[in-house]
Parts: structure tokens; C-alpha cells; sequence
């Protein structure tokens, strides 16, 4: 979410309209501008409204040229057909829409068989808004869980985690008054380092949490050897952590294309799990998932049942109301593609996110930290002997051919670090990889005459996106 400043009303202009556009009519049409930071006084007819909006909005960039973002960005007709006929359900009214609220039964089952639950049937999950949501569920319960371990008076709880972890861990720590205990990056390793994650936890550590594929360069972290660690903690001091999986990316990737990596309920330690279904679970922004092993890893008292909407439902989320059309259209993709389907799109994004990355590196110009083969993402940074451009001036010059590329500096003790991260998604082609190869090439040789790199001010440049 945004955060405005409300507008100086002593500067306030209204909206420069064409009267072509308008319909002078004394019923709806348009007898003068619209004011931007105002109610307007009358009614304007919905051409004219949807032409003020629909002009504004082509100021935006192209969402399949944003090479920042994780989020889907595009979807078959049909998916967007099934979004719009059920855009006015509300998801959280399960009597009177039961049918939108089976498929969100189903698309957790399908979800815990795919993660290897123990008993997917025994699972519990639900649907949220995003993998943000679906943390702070997580943090929730693994809170709750250690409240119920009967703590010091006064005991202060913490969560272990990378420092790299997505800002909503942070939000939940800051949220929910949790210490947020964070291994730093050192030297070539830009995630958590299992031993020293055991080593910040003691009797108050509520769990720890491993990412399935970092924002910050699309590695995965070693969960294995995690549990692992923490295994070892547990027979040396008897202290049983249980282990989060933020897996907002990876959890619709190694399920498919990385089926020997054990990083799920196969742990026993891994008690919950969560997914953004809006990233590489294919579906359009608006829908993420968490599950939690078995009943005993979700405290019941977290779980509120109303019937003020007509029936008894249990509900377990932040939001209340909040549209059923992202749910349909993760299960319409569950069922439209199946394991082989996803299989095959998630094979292509790495395919032309390995091809990308290999000539990236080809050019000379820079240096890889990470080549997509794991993730479909990477990370990489100018070479050592570049010296008249920096990866902020790479970003600058392809935002003008359109492409938006994030550059950022990388958390302690890494901030001498400034990266570049290029994020494939499906519907980022092979021909799409060739025409950016293309215009990062043919600006090189301008980057490469300058006499120094021109953004001197880091904070100007375009920064680092989730």
C-alpha cells in the first residue's frame, strides 16, 4: 500500500478534458472539468469517466516489460472471463457462495498432496490476499504455539530469519512485537547460513524461517540443512523449533522442476508453508496460500467462527471481505495445466531465464551472482574493471526503451553490493529475452564512453521491488 500526502488545495488544477470526449447534455454529460483531489459536484456520463481514467492510466508502464516484479502478468482469456463473472462474490461468505468456497478447499488439498503433507487430508490451509498475509498467519500461529510453552514472565518472543527475507517478516516483528533475530549476508553467501540460524535461537525463538527462493537473487536456502541444524539444537539443549517455509516463489517451482530437493512437509520440522498463487502459481495479483502441517500446527483459538452472514464459518485471515475471483482462477489453472502443464511453463521461464543470464554474461560488462537456475531469476552486477557506469545507470537507460529492471544494494554486511535482477515470468518469450538482450547491448557502448556513472543519488534510481 501507498502512503499520500494529501494534495496542496491551493494548487489544485482540474483535469484537462478534451470536448470531444464530453457529452453536452444537461443529464451525465460533461459542462466542465472534473476537479483531481475533489469530489465533483454533478454525475458525468461512464464513457466520459472511463476515457479520464483509461487516458491517465496509459502513462503506466507495461506490466510484460517490468522485469521487477514477481506478480503474474498475464493469463489465458478464459481466466479472465471466470475472474469477471465472479469479481462481486466475496470470498469470505461461504453460505451463500459455496461453490467458490469448495474450490478453495480444493486448491488446498491439491496444495498439501503437491508439498507432501504427511496426511494432505489432515492439512489445514486457507486462501489470503498474497504470501504477505500468509506470513503473518504463520508468524501468528508460531507465536501462539509458543505462548502456549509457558514462557518467562516478561519473556520477549524472536524469530530467526536471513536477512534477506521479504519486508513482511520485518512488518510482522514490528507488528506483533516479536524480536526479529537476522543472520547476515558474508562474503558469497547472500542468504541464512543454517548453523547460525541455531545458533541465534534459544527458548523464546518462536521458529525460524527459510525462504524457497530469495527476492533478492532467486536462490533457494538450504532448508534441509536447516532442520537439520536445528535437529542437532534439539538434541543438545532439548529446544524444538519449528521451521516456516516462505516459499511465495519457490513453492510452485522445485514441486515441478526440482523434485529431488527436500524442502517441504517431507521435514518434520516444517510445520507451515506459504505460496503466492499471484506469482509463479500463474494467476493474476490478488491470491496467495498458507498451509500448516496438521491441526496441531494451527492453535485453534486462532481460528474465529461468525454466522452473521448466514451460516457457521470458521475464518482464519487479516481481511474479511475480499473477492472469490483470484481463488476460482488459481483453481481454473490447477485444472487447466495439471503437473505436466505447470511443468512445462515453469521448464520455459527457467529455460529463457538460464539463456538470458548466460548472455548477459556472455557481453563481459558484468558479473552473475546467481544464473536463474533455480528460481527463473537472476542477479548481477557490473565487472570489477567498469568504471564509467554502475547498475543504476544500466536501470536509467532501459526504463527509456521500456524495460523495467530493478538496481538495488544488497542488506548487511553486503550494502557494498548494488545489483541488477531480471525476474522471468511466463509470457516473457524467448523473442521478449531477445529484443532485451538487444537493448542492453546496443546501450553499452554509451555506458561504456561515459566518464563516470551519472546517479550519484542511489535513492533516485529505481529501487528494489518484491
Amino acid at each position: 500500500m501507498a502512503l499520500h500526502k494529501g494534495p496542496d488545495q491551493s494548487d489544485e488544477r482540474a483535469l484537462s478534458v478534451n470536448p470531444f470526449f464530453g457529452e453536452a447534455n444537461p443529464v451525465g454529460g460533461m459542462t466542465e472539468a472534473p476537479p483531481r483531489h475533489r469530489l465533483p459536484d454533478a454525475p458525468m456520463a461512464p464513457s466520459s469517466a472511463y476515457q479520464l481514467v483509461h487516458d491517465e492510466l496509459m502513462l503506466d508502464g507495461n506490466s510484460r516489460l517490468n522485469l521487477a516484479t514477481f506478480v503474474t502478468t498475464w493469463m489465458e482469456p478464459q481466466a479472465g472471463v471466470l475472474m469477471a463473472e465472479c469479481r462481486d462474490k466475496n470470498m469470505i461468505d461461504k453460505d451463500e457462495y459455496p461453490r467458490t468456497a469448495e474450490l478453495e478447499r480444493r486448491c488446498v488439498a491439491m496444495l498439501a498432496d503437491l508439498w507432501n503433507a504427511p496426511d494432505p487430508s489432515a492439512a489445514v490451509g486457507c486462501s489470503t490476499t498474497g504470501s504477505s498475509e500468509a506470513c503473518m498467519l504463520a508468524g501468528m500461529a508460531l507465536k501462539r504455539r509458543w505462548s502456549h510453552r509457558s514462557p518467562a514472565p516478561g519473556a520477549r518472543p524472536n524469530l530467526v530469519m536471513g536477512v534477506n527475507v521479504q519486508v513482511c517478516w520485518e512488518k510482522f516483528c514490528n507488528f506483533w512485537e516479536v524480536e526479529a533475530r537476522q543472520v547476515p549476508m558474508e562474503g558469497d553467501r547472500f542468504h541464512l547460513d543454517p548453523q547460525a540460524a541455531a545458533e541465534l535461537c534459544d527458548e523464546n525463538t518462536i521458529g525460524v524461517v527459510g525462504i524457497l527462493g530469495s527476492t533478492f537473487d532467486g536462490s533457494y536456502e538450504p532448508v534441509a540443512d536447516l532442520c537439520a541444524a536445528l535437529d542437532a539444537l534439539q538434541e543438545r539443549t532439548g529446544l524444538d523449533i519449528p521451521v516456516h517455509v516462505d516459499a511465495a516463489s519457490g513453492g510452485m517451482i522445485a514441486p515441478f522442476l526440482d523434485e529431488d530437493l527436500v524442502w517441504d512437509f517431507r521435514l518434520p520440522r516444517v510445520a507451515s508453508i506459504n505460496t503466492s498463487g499471484h506469482k509463479y502459481g500463474l494467476v493474476y495479483p490478488g491470491v496467495g496460500w498458507a498451509l500448516w502441517r496438521d491441526k496441531e500446527a494451527l492453535p485453534e483459538e486462532l481460528v474465529f467462527r461468525v454466522n452473521y452472514l448466514g451460516g457457521d464459518m470458521p475464518t482464519f485471515a487479516l481481511n474479511f471481505s475480499r473477492p472469490g475471483a483470484q481463488v476460482v482462477a488459481q483453481y481454473y489453472t490447477f485444472l487447466r495445466l495439471g503437473r505436466e502443464g505447470y511443468r512445462a511453463v515453469q521448464q520455459t521461464t527457467r529455460d529463457v531465464a538460464r539463456s538470458i543470464a548466460d548472455r548477459v554474461a556472455a557481453l563481459g560488462d558484468f558479473r552473475l551472482l546467481t544464473r536463474g537456475d533455480e528460481l527463473p531469476v537472476f542477479a548481477f552486477t557490473t565487472a570489477p574493471e567498469v568504471e564509467a557506469y554502475d547498475v543504476f545507470d544500466v536501470s536509467r537507460r532501459l526504463r527509456e526503451s521500456g524495460w523495467l529492471v530493478p538496481a538495488y544494494t544488497f542488506p548487511p554486511h553486503r550494502e557494498d553490493l548494488s545489483v541488477l535482477r531480471i525476474v522471468c515470468r511466463n509470457g516473457f518469450s524467448a523473442d521478449l529475452a531477445d529484443l532485451f538482450v538487444e537493448d542492453l547491448t546496443r546501450l553499452l557502448p554509451e555506458l561504456r564512453r561515459q566518464p563516470h556513472p551519472f546517479t550519484r543519488d542511489k535513492e533516485a534510481a529505481t529501487g528494489f521491488h518484491h
